[in-house]
């Protein structure tokens, strides 16, 4: 096509030159224009040359942050599309807060930092990208929120993997201001089809035969039952939800709403009523956060069994907000004191989608149950002014909690206490804890699984995953994927062990493995095999895979030595919630101490080629602040001191 690089403007009457402006005056007084700077004055021109009423410029000004992606019109067809369901309603949101702000004459901002999407990104140079995002994205939103100093309140909205995260880290950076977070729901599931987890295997399941063409194609285009939110399992975009009101940052039963709904938009006009009470009652975010909050949050996402993923942004999140990291050591000893009890996707025995676990009662259900066992910090503070005493009061003997619940019963003949179990019957049917922290002579700093996920038929009768079996190693995600796919020299068959390595931060961004997790979950033989990784998974993810592998083979763990042929032993207590994972036979007769000690690392073991340098400066930075273990934040203060003895150091040998 033959571009016309200078067309003639159809109508040069219409090329203005200048315009009257906005009319009336600005309401200013002596003591404003002799105190306020000129950049507070200078805003005030700019709110009215955008079209605000100047009469009401003097309002309290109001942000509201989000991840809004794409662009809808007024039908909610797309004009252009987003990243991701998770940012594409969003903009309904920022405008019921927005309205509701307005009536009570307040002066509302929106402000805008989208995010990317981990399930668009599986398997491609794009999951480079997506950890050290929400670092990214954290800074942005801290400096945008800074960058209005006259803000009385932050409001944020998110919903995904790294949005979500990423702005509980601003505003728990901001937490002198008061802030409100708004989660931005769930998508339904389809009436007829597969999850937005189970769809994603569709490929590996059509290269190995286990799916036609026609099914494939079926499946994949019919998996959102609706336009807007988060998926429809439990992985980290629904349990960062749940944590953000676990931590009380959140009105009360506003985590995993249904996205475009009535219900989901009186949400955002009582977090905007939350916002201004908070104002009234000089009520700020540190007031919430405390240690008490975190001790909830940890509780609540294993009383869940949510996403491991939350095990690097719930330390950054605190981190941000000066408190202390809780640690895996802290972690596995919550999941120690309390069952799982709730059925949801993708865990299960059943697995029922979010949106049903919303109705089922949500958090606060979660939240009452947990007080009755005497294990909730329930003084703690939410951005209701409330504690969770107080919440948990009402919440029981609501209308709101009577309506859902019976809703849930007559949609979809699903009774409410077979998705938020009686934590006295969650064992007999069939729930067990879920994360675990298996250490061993491959994992000496730790590694993490999803116990609970592993499928039944290969747990002996005492509750124990035993798994003895050879490695099979490969140094890159895209060889593992064609292995299992059939699609290499020798497919992975039942009874391997795949071992994955250089996948953590200094190798390629720690990217997510979903699409070989997805794979094992799906295939008729994936039961069979294992995977450790010293990659993450998604929160979907499922079967014996045993990730976050410390130290991560580029940073001289012990995983790096292995070759294909070593036999692997794995054992995982699901009830104990202990578990081991050894190099217990070398295939070159070497024994295993010799091997982890004098062995060199996998000669193909490398950084990936095409990282970005932004990936490289944040695996670098955080792995200063405390690596992956430590929330993969960037503590400014041992950055700074590293730097400098680094600098000493060099001027010393120069």
């Amino acid at each position: 096509m033959s571009l016309n690089l200078f067309p003639a403007p159809e109508d040069p009457q219409q090329l203005l030159t200048h315009a009257p402006g906005p009319q009336g005056a600005l309401p200013l007084s002596d003591e404003i224009l002799r105190d306020w700077s000129s950049g507070d004055l200078f805003g005030l021109t700019q709110s009215v040359g955008m079209g605000f009423d100047p009469r009401r410029v003097l309002g309290d000004q109001y942000l509201i942050l989000s991840t809004q992606g794409g662009l809808r019109d007024e039908d909610g067809t797309a004009v252009a599309l987003g990243y991701h369901t998770g940012h594409w309603e969003i903009g309904l949101l920022v405008r019921a807060v927005a309205d509701q702000l307005n009536t009570q004459k307040k002066v509302p901002f929106a402000a805008y930092c989208s995010d990317p999407c981990d399930g668009r990104s599986q398997g491609t140079r794009g999951m480079f990208d997506s950890l050290p995002y929400r670092n990214d994205a954290a800074i942005v939103f801290r400096r945008l929120i800074r960058s209005l100093p006259q803000r009385k309140a932050i409001i944020g909205i998110a919903t995904c993997d790294k949005g979500l995260p990423a702005m509980m880290m601003a505003l728990a950076g901001s937490s002198s201001l008061a802030s409100v977070l708004i989660p931005g729901g769930v998508t339904l599931p389809a009436t007829v089809g597969e999850d937005t987890g189970k769809v994603q295997s569709i490929g590996v399941r059509y290269s190995r035969g286990e799916m036609s063409l026609e099914q494939a194609s079926l499946e994949g285009c019919r998996a959102c039952g609706s336009p807007g939110g988060g998926c429809q399992f439990l992985g980290t975009a629904a349990t960062s939800q749940v944590v953000a009101e676990a931590l009380g940052m959140t009105v009360p039963h506003a985590a995993l709403s249904p996205s475009g709904s009535p219900i989901w938009t009186s949400m955002a006009r009582s977090s905007a009523d939350a916002a201004m009470d908070m104002v009234a009652n000089r009520l700020t975010l540190s007031d919430i956060l405390t240690e008490d909050s975190f001790y909830n949050a940890m509780l609540i996402h294993a009383a869940v069994g949510g996403s491991t993923n939350l095990l690097l942004h719930i330390p950054a999140i605190a981190a941000a907000a000066g408190l202390p990291r809780p640690d895996a050591a802290a972690f596995n000893e919550i999941n120690l004191s309390v069952p799982r009890f709730v059925d949801c996707l993708p865990n299960g025995p059943v697995g029922h989608p979010t949106v049903q676990f919303f109705f089922a009662g949500g958090v606060p259900e979660v939240a009452w149950h947990l007080r009755e066992l005497g294990l909730l910090k329930s003084q703690a503070k939410t951005v209701s002014g409330q504690t969770w005493d107080q919440l948990l009061d009402q919440w029981h003997a609501s209308d709101r909690r009577q309506i859902c619940r019976q809703r849930l019963l007559d949609a979809d003949g699903i009774d409410p206490d077979d998705v938020i179990v009686p934590p006295a019957q969650a064992t007999s049917k069939g729930l067990t804890p879920t994360v675990c922290f298996p250490t061993g002579n491959l994992c000496p700093e730790g590694s993490v699984i999803k116990a609970t996920s592993i499928d039944p038929a290969v747990i002996d009768d005492d509750d124990v995953y035993r798994k003895r079996g050879p490695a099979r190693v490969f140094v890159s995600e895209r060889d593992a994927i064609a292995a299992v796919k059939g699609q290499a020299d020798q497919p992975i068959k039942a009874g391997d062990v795949i071992v994955l390595i250089g996948r953590g931060p200094l190798g390629c961004g720690m990217e997510e493995t979903y699409q070989i997790t997805s794979a094992l979950k799906y295939l008729s033989f994936g039961k069979e095999v294992a995977l450790i990784t010293d990659a993450r998974f998604s929160g979907v993810s499922t079967g014996a895979c045993i990730g976050h592998v410390g130290p991560e083979a580029l940073a001289g763990g012990p995983i790096a030595k292995v070759r294909d042929g070593d036999i692997i032993e794995i054992e995982v207590d699901r009830n104990q919630l202990i578990g081991t994972v050894n190099l217990v036979e070398c295939i070159d007769g070497q024994t295993v101490e010799t091997a982890l000690t004098q062995r060199k690392d996998h000669p193909q073991l490398k950084e990936e080629q095409d990282l970005p340098d932004d990936t490289r400066l944040w695996a670098a930075l955080q792995q200063v602040g405390g690596g992956a273990w430590g929330g993969s934040v960037y503590d400014v203060d041992e950055i700074i001191a590293t730097l400098k003895a680094g600098m000493e150091a060099r001027k010393k040998t120069s």
